[in-house]
């Protein structure tokens, strides 16, 4: 089975690719020669995601999946959410929308907050979503250097590191995408 994954974001193909079955062949969108800026224009986590995989399948024709992961804050009523990389204008500078989430929480005490993906698969003409929730809370200051995005301030429930500071394979067994990945794999294992 050849699926392709609909992101240009080499850390999530990086983290993805650790999960996937063997008997499935991931393709990137460079590999089907997408080069394009696949449309995320919805004000949904899973609106974005469904979006991404039904343009791919459309366009090129290949049985793919998608995500989309916002970090949903509580005190800022869920902001920065579906517009979590660009949280900071539209460069998507993961340090900016860091320093802006830490300024927006400066005078609030509740910190908790919640990394969610979406999976929207296209496959043999259906269609199906998988999510992944990972609760935590917004430390004070950046930590570690591993991972990307907001993992440097994000600290999962029940640990003491930010997700910056614990290892990918950690990372993938308590996280949102790990989470949420594992659902695909179990449904496309379930498929044969």
């Amino acid at each position: 089975m050849e699926l392709v994954f609909a992101t240009n974001n080499l850390n999530k193909l990086k983290e993805v690719q650790r999960l996937i079955p063997e008997h499935v062949k991931l393709l990137s969108l460079k590999d089907i020669g997408c080069i394009e800026d696949v449309p995320e224009t919805q004000t949904t986590i899973e609106g974005n995601a469904i979006q991404k995989a039904e343009y791919i399948k459309k366009t090129y024709g290949y049985d793919c999946f998608a995500d989309d992961t916002g970090l949903e804050v509580e005190a800022l009523n869920g902001a920065p959410g579906v517009y979590s990389a660009r949280y900071a204008g539209e460069q998507r500078n993961s340090e900016y929308n860091m320093q802006k989430l830490l300024l927006k929480l400066k005078a609030h005490s509740n910190r908790n907050a919640q990394f969610k993906t979406v999976i929207a698969l296209e496959l043999n003409g259906t269609q199906h979503t998988f999510t992944g929730i990972c609760p935590g809370e917004i430390t004070k200051t950046k930590r570690g250097y591993e991972g990307f995005g907001y993992d440097p301030v994000f600290r999962a429930e029940g640990y003491e590191q930010t997700f910056a500071e614990i290892s990918l394979e950690e990372k993938n067994r308590i996280g949102h995408r790990g989470i949420a990945v594992k659902q695909l794999v179990k449904f496309l294992n379930s498929i044969g």
